[in-house]
């Protein structure tokens, strides 16, 4: 589950600061939001980019 850190958070494999965006376990990611370390990562999702063709010009 990604989450967005509200605090600084550190351990062995990572280093966090207020705005991070991270996945954890789901277990884990509820007990950050739960002690208020960080939030449920709303960042809405980037479609591709799909290029129209060009509109057709006759004259």
């Amino acid at each position: 589950m990604k989450i967005k850190m509200t605090t600084g958070l550190s351990g062995p494999d990572y280093s966090l600061s207020p705005g991070d965006v991270r996945d954890f376990p789901a277990a884990e990611a509820r007990r950050l939001i739960e002690a208020g370390y960080a939030v449920p990562d709303a960042a809405p999702r980037k479609e591709p980019a799909v290029e129209k063709p060009a509109a057709e010009k006759r004259g």
